[in-house]
């Protein structure tokens, strides 16, 4: 590993201190100098430009992708340096031999996976948590790794099939203990869980952490306390939200980071004054926040933003041709407009858009009402008529939920919550907020002036480090890791999405693959993308997050 210098460009250490004009010099993968004047055999031209820390993503679904796509895209591109998988507690460790099925369909349900892209792509050279980071280590990754151990996977672990149906005993929750506090032993980031409503799993089931007494999940998350050291992250939903996350975070001692805090009117006014409340008291609860319109493309051949509704979470268990003569039966689709309205998330029918579709390709782009308006139809049923007639491959575009531009502006400029919810590696057909980063400095610091850029920066570097505790990360410094974001402010943004096939099993998915104005990354002082091109290599840079 040679020495390389950053020269001529604006440093934005990630501590949220104000830009200086200085050069950083890297030797063997740590930086060694920050100055002016500084040179080296292989110089990188920063001038006109933002030399930051490498950005971190705490909130990402890479735990099966990580095993065919080890550099993580699109995350890659976007100037991320380091990634934490595992999130909402479906990591794919530990899972015994007999249970690799029923996790696949977990994650199928869930986090919209192929099935046979997850059959065709993990290696299953693992069953325990440990095994599972000593798997990923061995082939190596572009970008930095961490990974929490997941409530979902422990559940089936110890409880086989029973996981899905029932409380556990007192017996398997110490068993579930137990295999936390070796996770955490070998290096795990935590331990994550999921109670949200909007979690369903194989035949429409709820996930297995939510049959869960939060005192199961508790005596797991002591683990964490014991060793002073990890980060509890949870999906919130019933028994486990406002009311009981910030007397729990008291009670377990560690950092805990839930999803989300999203820009939903009503939302997120109770949550920030409550958040505010709690950190007066003092808390180590972080509420995740996103600046992007969760944006899901969906299909009625996998709806998978209706599977709240009941009618629709049934279906999950029948086949495709059944799933047809539901839709086409009358009976049926007078439940289901009935019941669309009435979920966690309910359906705001404006918010919809034709965004693929081969039949219809007069209709791209166009909004579902303003359709079905000209027609003389309700929304709901235009949709199942266009879909229909294209055999349910009828793509639409929805803006799910975080569209409250107020209420996003607001969660931006608190204290005391962390960017999340990328959700990349996950809902890969529907869905692609990797550029979150991007997305963030573009849009929300340079165009909207929401928050200045040194805060913006701080939020995807240094904050995050600091309440992962990641050893000599997301800040600029002489002797920490040289991961490094070198970016133009001036043009800076997420660049277009879209839909390629390159995943195992010829699935397709959603990508976002040309961001704008990311001129150079380094990850552990390795160039991972020079001059806005990614650098041709087989270089495996990145390290298993060490957490102090």
């Amino acid at each position: 590993m040679g020495e390389i210098a950053i020269r001529g460009g604006t440093v934005i250490d990630g501590t949220g201190a104000p830009g200086r004009e200085a050069d950083v010099r890297i030797r063997d993968g740590r930086i060694v100098e920050i100055g002016t004047g500084l040179g080296a055999p292989e110089e990188l031209d920063a001038s006109g430009s933002i030399v930051a820390p490498g950005f971190i993503d705490i909130h990402t679904h890479y735990d099966a992708q990580v095993f065919w796509d080890p550099a993580l895209s699109p995350s890659c591109f976007h100037g991320v340096t380091t990634v934490v998988v595992g999130n909402c507690g479906f990591s794919i460790a530990p899972t015994r031999p007999e249970h690799r099925d029923t996790i696949a369909r977990t994650l199928e349900n869930v986090e919209d996976m192929n099935p046979a892209t997850l059959a065709a792509g993990i290696p299953w050279d693992f069953e325990t948590f440990p095994q599972y980071l000593d798997s990923v280590a061995r082939r190596g990754t572009l970008l930095n790794f961490a990974a929490y151990v997941g409530h979902t996977a422990l559940r089936l672990y110890h409880m086989g099939d029973d996981a899905y149906e029932r409380e556990a005993t007192e017996q398997e929750i110490a068993a579930m203990a137990r295999s936390v506090g070796e996770a955490m032993d070998h290096g795990a980031a935590g331990i994550a869980t999921s109670f949200a409503p909007t979690h369903l799993g194989m035949n429409g089931k709820p996930v297995p952490s939510r049959l869960a007494k939060l005192e199961e999940f508790e005596a797991m998350a002591h683990e964490l306390g014991k060793r002073r050291r990890g980060v509890v992250e949870a999906t919130i939903g019933a028994g486990f939200a406002f009311d009981e996350i910030y007397d729990f975070q008291r009670r377990v001692g560690v950092p805990v980071t839930y999803t989300a805090l999203l820009a939903i009117p009503g939302f997120w006014q109770a949550g920030s004054e409550r958040h505010r409340q709690e950190l007066e008291k003092g808390t180590g609860v972080w509420p995740q926040i996103s600046c992007r319109k969760i944006t899901m493309q969906i299909q009625l051949a996998d709806p998978f933003a209706f599977d709240m509704a009941p009618c629709f979470a049934e279906l999950r268990a029948e086949a495709p041709e059944v799933r047809e003569q539901r839709y086409r039966d009358p009976a049926w689709r007078k439940r289901a407009a009935d019941e669309l309205p009435k979920m966690p998330l309910p359906v705001v029918w404006e918010h919809l858009e034709i965004a693929e579709s081969e039949a219809h390709a007069d209709l791209i782009d166009r909004r579902l009402v303003d359709v079905a308006n000209e027609r003389g139809q309700e929304p709901f049923e235009l949709m199942m008529e266009l879909s229909l007639a294209e055999n349910l491959q009828t793509r639409f575009r929805y803006i799910q939920s975080n569209y409250d531009e107020e209420g996003v502006e607001h969660l931006l400029q608190q204290e005391h919550m962390a960017m999340g919810l990328s959700d990349a590696g996950a809902h890969v057909g529907m869905l692609c907020d990797a550029p979150l980063p991007t997305d963030l400095l573009g849009n929300w610091v340079r165009e909207r002036g929401v928050i200045p850029l040194e805060k913006a920066v701080h939020k995807l570097t240094g904050e995050p480090a600091s309440i992962f505790g990641f050893v000599d990360r997301g800040i600029l410094r002489e002797g920490a890791h040289a991961d490094v974001c070198v970016f133009d402010a001036e043009k800076v943004g997420p660049g277009p999405i879209r839909r390629v096939r390159d995943f195992p099993a010829d699935a397709d998915r959603l990508t976002a693959d040309r961001p704008d104005g990311v001129r150079h990354v380094l990850v552990n002082g390795t160039l991972i993308r020079v001059d806005g091109e990614s650098r041709s290599t087989d270089a495996r840079p990145g390290h298993m997050a060490e957490i102090a």
